[in-house]
């Protein structure tokens, strides 16, 4: 296999991901940009390891920068005309016009603004005083000059977060902004409020607690910056070729080796990325081509890349920038959510690879040669340094510090190791550059989760999520009615209306998370599902880690949904192959991580961390099941288990897997009985292969 390229991987991560495409820049510009950079990492490297400063000045700082970054870098219509390079006139400047430096100006006043105006003002300018008193008697009574700044505040926002990941949730934002101004317009009687009025609206999205400066952008400006970072020096030192080539040891000498060398390198590469789309181009520059090499048809190989890479972002230890924000809402230590995010990702993994398995039986593609296959000895000696940074950030997270200190010393001994490490050492440049790779990695879910505190505050100011959640549970109760009532004559089927109105209910919510999910960056969709669907979910008894969890899977899985799936056309632009058919394997890959958040809603044992929950019986009862119906889907989807399967045998697997992933002794006897015949089809088909075979030999 080819070496792990770093450049190579960042230049597919910057052409596959909408949100990396900027503008030409002049070489002075190019220049500030890029020590702006390095001095907006080193300020969040150093507060990390020696304090946080007060909230409104460190967010106020962070949007700053991510505001100026924004407008330097990403220019209002996208095309070939941003590309270009022209010349400096009266209102173009450095390849920036006019209009960008003026939403510069006005964004980083109003994100200073709150901490200038903190604690008041009593100036004197040419003989006119202006007075302010501090923001605590303001807050509930802004004055003039708090709205006007609050208002070029959320406009700016919903510019950069257009710019940076186009015109849907900037539409969003707008749409949850005029339900609160004139919500009592709205003809339905159950959503229907007294409104707000825009100076109370701006007073509660611009001073801080909710809104604009609330635990998300807190949560992006303390944490999730510092773990892209810690990401891409990692990458920079060797971690990621260090991966792929344990992922080679492990399974690349078994049936269809290279993608089960795709599907564990990223698994590995998920624990320090939390982005499917870096997760995809970084391991599959590598693999994508090697599995097309062996035999695997274009859409197979990206599918198998786009599938196995969605599960960054619920993978432990890192997992994505929503984790972070879900321990922040729940108010729980980081630590909880991975560890209750351990067994459910195992699933996901376990899916991907039996279907990878039965994929390759059936096209008869072997593992890889002896001779490509590193030895152990030699990777762990040429790599184990590498791994160490990660070791220390898992170490310090377990043990009780703040997730910023954890990536505060991940960094200073990805730091060190790059320094000293003799097998990989790295350059003082190569870490300047790393510096502004993870900055522009960070624009747009700093734009975007400083935007997105908008619907936050909206629904906590007008009460839309229980709202929501009353319309969600009467409406499926009434579905549930109906299906009670066609169901009702099946022997040993008696299931309570509670029971049918539950599971309607998180139907209904999984379709919105997915479909809502179709090109929204799952940080911003999981902060919109968690404050509408939640409470929706906690009307139904269903335990908050649990459904925050539940909303979490089914924003991730969007990724690989058709017909919006940047993952899976990623890996089909790698792969050469047709992005629609490429979504659709990479989807059915992924079938796993459709069922698991049904499993662990009903048995919230699986998560380990509730207590109320949680027994070893229960906890092994639910995950051994779990992962024999994953299997039994596996086949299906495959279309193999030992023998080919006929279309009719593939539905009655795939009805019993189902089966044996719910919870529950009724459903794993129905499980058994109807995969009893499928076995024995597949013995007897197995048998007459062997012997034809045999005779043709």
């Amino acid at each position: 296999m080819k070496e792990f390229d770093v450049k190579a991987v960042e230049e597919l991560e910057e052409k596959y991901d909408s949100g990396l495409h900027t503008r030409a820049l002049a070489p002075l510009l190019i220049q500030f940009t890029f020590v702006f950079s390095i001095l907006f990492a080193a300020y969040h490297y150093i507060t990390a390891g020696t304090g946080v400063p007060v909230d409104y000045w460190h967010m106020g700082f962070h949007m700053s920068g991510v505001i100026l970054l924004v407008f330097i870098g990403f220019p209002a219509i996208r095309g070939y005309d941003a590309r270009v390079l022209h010349r400096n006139t009266w209102w173009r400047y450095g390849n920036v016009p006019l209009w960008d430096w003026l939403l510069i100006v006005i964004g980083v006043a109003a994100s200073l603004y709150i901490g200038v105006t903190w604690y008041g003002i009593d100036i004197q300018i040419f003989g006119y005083r202006f007075e302010l008193p501090e923001q605590v008697l303001r807050q509930g009574d802004p004055a003039q000059i708090d709205v006007i700044f609050g208002t070029m505040l959320i406009l700016v926002l919903l510019e950069a977060v257009r710019r940076t990941l186009g015109i849907v949730v900037p539409v969003i934002i707008i749409l949850f902004t005029v339900y609160a101004v004139f919500g009592k317009y709205i003809p339905l009687q159950i959503l229907k409020h007294p409104g707000i009025n825009w100076a109370q609206y701006v007073n509660n999205m611009y001073f801080p607690a909710e809104g604009i400066y609330g635990v998300t952008l807190w949560i992006v400006s303390t944490v999730v910056f510092h773990f892209v970072l810690f990401g891409v020096l990692a990458q920079r030192m060797g971690l990621g070729q260090f991966f792929v080539d344990i992922a080679t040891v492990i399974a690349g000498r078994y049936t269809g080796g290279l993608a089960k060398v795709s599907v564990v390198s990223s698994a590995f590469f998920g624990t320090i990325s939390g982005s499917s789309i870096a997760n995809t181009v970084s391991t599959g520059s590598l693999t994508i081509p090697n599995m097309k090499r062996m035999g695997y048809p274009g859409h197979l190989a990206g599918g198998v890349e786009a599938a196995a890479s969605a599960g960054g972002q619920i993978t432990p230890p890192i997992m994505g920038a929503a984790a972070f924000i879900m321990a922040e809402f729940l108010e729980v230590p980081y630590t909880t959510i991975v560890i209750a995010a351990a067994s459910p990702a195992a699933m996901h993994y376990i899916g991907v690879l039996c279907i990878v398995h039965f994929q390759a039986k059936r096209l008869g593609l072997k593992g890889m040669p002896r001779e490509e296959i590193p030895k152990l000895l030699a990777v762990i000696k040429r790599g184990w340094p590498t791994a160490l940074p990660l070791f220390v950030l898992i170490y310090v997270l377990f043990s009780g510090y703040s997730p910023h200190m954890a990536a505060f010393w991940g960094i200073s001994t990805a730091l060190a190791v790059g320094f000293l490490n003799p097998m990989h050492r790295i350059s003082v440049h190569d870490i300047f550059d790393a510096c502004v790779t993870g900055v522009k990695y960070a624009l747009a879910v700093g734009a975007v989760c400083a935007a997105i505190g908008i619907v936050v505050g909206v629904v906590n100011s007008t009460g839309l999520g229980f709202r929501l959640g009353f319309m969600v549970t009467n409406g499926a109760q009434s579905i549930a009615e109906n299906i009670q009532g066609l169901i009702s004559w099946i022997p040993l089927l008696e299931i309570p209306i509670q029971e049918i109105t539950l599971f309607i209910s998180l139907i209904l919510i999984a379709i919105t998370c997915i479909l809502m999910g179709a090109g929204l960056p799952t940080t911003a969709l999981y902060i919109m599902l968690a404050t509408v669907a939640q409470p929706a979910l906690a009307e139904l008894g269903i335990p908050p880690l649990a459904s925050h969890l539940f909303v979490l899977y089914y924003g991730v899985i969007s990724e690989i949904t058709p017909p919006v799936c940047a993952s899976a056309y990623a890996a089909a632009g790698i792969a050469g192959a047709n992005p629609f058919r490429t979504g659709v394997s990479a989807f059915s890959l992924g079938i796993a991580k459709l069922m698991v958040p049904m499993v662990f809603v009903y048995s919230p044992a699986m998560l380990i961390v509730l207590d109320d929950y949680f027994t070893w019986t229960a906890f092994l009862e639910t995950t051994l099941t779990c992962a024999l119906g994953v299997v039994m889907m596996a086949t299906a989807v495959s279309a193999y288990f030992i023998a080919p399967m006929p279309l009719a045998v593939r539905l009655l697997i795939g009805m019993a897997g189902m089966f044996m992933v719910a919870p529950g002794a009724t459903s794993d006897m129905y499980a058994l009985v109807m995969a009893l015949p499928v076995l024995v089809q597949q013995v007897v088909a197995w048998r007459s292969r062997r012997d034809l075979a045999a005779e043709v030999a």
